[in-house]
C-alpha cells in the first residue's frame, strides 16, 4: 500500500483493499474510544467517502480532494460537510494507526469554517401554547403518557435528545425530584432538579407502563421492541406530534426555547442560566443573549428609518 499512496492514483476495489468494503470499513469504528451514538453516526456516513475513493482513486491528496469535492456541493450545509469530513478523517487516521496506510494524509487540512450563530429557530411561546393545549386533550393511554413524559423533559428540563435516550428508570428520584443525566461528552452522570410538571408526567408514565428497572424509554417498533430508544426513534415520535400540529420546527428547537426563556427570565444572568442548561462555556449562551437583545431592539431599528418611504 505504501507505494500506492503516491501519484498516479489507483482505483481501489473492496477485493484488493478489504478495508474499503463498506461493511468491513464500519468495523474500524468499533473499538474507538467514542460514544455508541457517535460510532453509529460514523458508520452511517463512511460510505460517502468510500464511494468517492472508489470512483476517484487514492493517493496522498485524496483527503484534500474529498474536502474540495464537499466544498463544491451546494446542496449540503456546512454542518453536513464537516460531518462527512470528520468521518473520513477519523477513518483514515485509524487506517494509519493500524499500519494499513503508511502516512496520515489528513494532517494540516482544516475543517470548514462554520458560523456559531443559530441556524435553526427554536419553538416560540405561541407554538408551546398550541402544543400544551393539544397534549391536555390526549387520552390517558400508555403511549400518550410516554409522549408527555418525553416532552416534559424537553420543555421543562431542556435535555438533549441523547441525554433522554440514556436515562434509566433508576436515574429518576421522584421523591427528591431529581434525575441523573449522562451529559454530552461526559463520562459520569450529573444531578439535575426536575420541574414539578416533569415529575408529574414521568410518574404517570411509569405507572401506566408498569416500568420498574429498565431504560426509561424503550422502543415499541417490532425491529427494536423493548430495547432502549434511539435518538432517531425519539425524533420520529416528537416530530410526528409537531407535524400534526403544523409546527415546522425540529426537536432541538425545544432546547432553544428552554434556553431562551431562561435568559429572558434571568435577565441575562448567564452564569445562573448555565446551571440549568449545563453549557460548559458561556460562549453559546452569549449568542442566545445577543439574539434576544437584537430582537428586542428591532422596533427601535425600524423606527430609525421610519421616515424613509419608497
Amino acid at each position: 500500500m505504501s507505494n500506492r499512496l503516491v501519484a498516479p492514483k489507483i482505483n481501489p476495489s473492496p477485493d484488493s483493499y478489504p478495508h474499503l468494503d463498506h461493511e468491513k470499513a464500519k468495523k474500524f469504528f468499533y473499538f474507538l474510544d467514542i460514544s455508541s451514538e457517535t460510532k453509529k453516526d460514523y458508520q452511517a456516513r463512511i460510505s460517502h467517502f468510500l464511494d468517492f475513493i472508489t470512483e476517484k482513486g487514492m493517493d496522498r491528496n485524496s483527503f484534500l480532494e474529498y474536502k474540495n469535492y464537499l466544498k463544491s456541493r451546494t446542496d449540503y450545509t456546512v454542518s453536513t460537510k464537516n460531518k462527512y469530513l470528520v468521518t473520513a478523517k477519523v477513518f483514515l487516521k485509524e487506517l494509519n494507526r493500524r499500519g494499513i496506510l503508511p502516512a496520515d494524509i489528513t494532517q494540516n487540512i482544516k475543517s470548514f469554517s462554520q458560523s456559531k450563530k443559530h441556524k435553526k429557530e427554536g419553538l416560540n411561546d405561541a407554538e408551546i401554547e398550541t402544543l400544551t393545549l393539544a397534549l391536555k386533550d390526549l387520552p390517558n393511554t400508555a403511549e400518550n403518557t410516554r409522549i408527555k413524559a418525553i416532552i416534559s423533559l424537553l420543555v421543562f428540563q431542556g435535555l438533549r435528545q441523547v441525554e433522554i435516550t440514556r436515562l434509566d428508570v433508576k436515574d429518576i428520584d421522584l421523591i427528591r425530584k431529581t434525575a441523573l443525566i449522562e451529559g454530552k461528552g461526559r463520562d459520569d452522570k450529573e444531578i439535575i432538579y426536575l420541574h414539578p410538571e416533569t415529575v408529574k408526567h414521568i410518574k404517570y408514565y411509569l405507572k401506566k407502563n408498569n416500568l420498574k428497572d429498565s431504560p426509561l424509554f424503550i422502543c415499541k417498533s417490532n425491529n427494536n421492541k423493548n430495547r432502549r430508544i434511539t435518538t432517531r426513534g425519539l425524533r420520529m415520535i416528537i416530530k410526528k406530534v409537531l407535524d400534526d400540529l403544523e409546527i415546522d420546527k425540529c426537536v432541538h428547537g425545544f432546547r432553544h426555547y428552554f434556553t431562551t426563556t431562561l435568559i429572558k427570565n434571568y435577565k441575562g444572568d448567564l452564569l445562573r442560566v448555565a446551571q440549568y442548561t449545563r453549557h460548559r462555556s458561556l460562549e453559546m449562551l452569549q449568542i442566545y443573549n445577543d439574539n434576544i437583545k437584537m430582537e428586542a431592539d428591532l422596533p427601535n431599528y425600524y423606527k430609525t428609518f421610519s421616515g424613509v418611504k419608497f
